[in-house]
């Protein structure tokens, strides 16, 4: 349903998007990761069509942004970064404009506005000026105004930026019960979002593309994929750990009593740990395997490129 090919755009001798190409399809949620200025906002805009590409094609329900911005347009729902609205409006007031400018009418409009402001759960601060609400909840208009006329392709920038625990675990469920049947792209740096969301991960910097794969092979990147965590109670003498066959490498916090071991070639080294653990009696009072840690795969890439 989205196709973008070797999408570029250059604000005079900068290239902040450097030949993109990819594919999304209906059921896809797009973890969209990247440092500050990696052109993760660039790109979503021209994907809405609000920012013209400098060259490079993207196609959504099989029309060229450029020549169909406002057929595609009527179908997606965007949250911008930092999701501006009318202050002086109330968030009553503002989505009722948005149904409008969409063309929800009667029932329908009526019926449509009810579900989103509950599905935010917006309805206390109905009533408030827009510019007297906190981040959270001007983030949750933002989010209302963007899925208000049931749209087919989502694109959220930031959609959880300014939530407490409590609103971004409420958004993430209503981002993955609104995906069965759209195409979700979600811009954002909070890594765990895209292990708790998503389905897809990309990763750019410098504007160019340097993963798109599943978090899971993302998280197969990092060295600390399937690696053993042990927490000792009482550090002893541990040297025979690293002697173990297996295991690679061997990190010591003498400070907090933690251990890790690097398996080699990501094979499964917990059953002979374990054993060695109960055959000497050693204290430990946390024993896991890791599944990897997106940071460290993330920096170690983004790095790379900054180099």
């Amino acid at each position: 349903m989205i196709s973008v090919k070797n999408l570029c755009k250059q604000f005079g001798s900068f290239k902040a998007v450097d030949n993109l190409s990819f594919e999304v399809r209906p059921g896809d949620i797009v973890g969209f990761l990247g440092p500050n200025g990696a052109g993760k906002s660039t790109t979503m805009k021209m994907l809405t069509g609000f920012l013209p590409p400098s060259s490079g094609e993207i196609r959504i329900f099989d029309q060229d942004i450029l020549q169909s911005a406002k057929q595609i347009q009527r179908r997606l729902g965007y949250l911008p970064e930092g999701a501006p609205a009318y202050g002086d409006m109330t968030p009553l007031q503002f989505l009722n404009f948005i149904a409008d400018v969409r063309g929800l009418k009667g029932e329908q409009k009526k019926q449509r506005l009810a579900k989103v402001i509950d599905m935010v759960e917006l309805r206390s601060m109905l009533d408030r000026p827009i510019e007297n609400l906190s981040k959270g909840f001007k983030r949750r208009v933002g989010l209302a105004q963007a899925i208000l006329h049931d749209p087919q392709v989502l694109i959220l920038d930031e959609p959880t930026d300014g939530l407490d625990p409590n609103q971004k675990h409420q958004v993430r469920e209503l981002i993955q019960n609104l995906s069965k049947d759209k195409i979700v792209i979600i811009s954002t740096h909070i890594l765990e979002e895209v292990t708790s969301v998503c389905n897809r991960a990309m990763i750019i910097a410098g504007g160019k593309m340097l993963f798109d794969a599943s978090p899971d092979d993302l998280q197969r990147r990092s060295r600390y994929y399937k690696a053993i965590s042990l927490h000792f109670t009482q550090m002893t003498d541990i040297s025979g750990l690293a002697e173990l066959p297996g295991v690679e490498d061997m990190e010591i916090e003498k400070h907090s009593g933690r251990v890790v071991l690097f398996p080699e070639r990501q094979q499964d080294i917990m059953p002979v740990v374990s054993a060695y653990i109960r055959d000497r009696g050693l204290q430990v009072d946390r024993l896991y395997e890791e599944q990897g840690r997106l940071d460290d795969v993330f920096r170690q890439m983004t790095a790379e490129v900054s180099e």
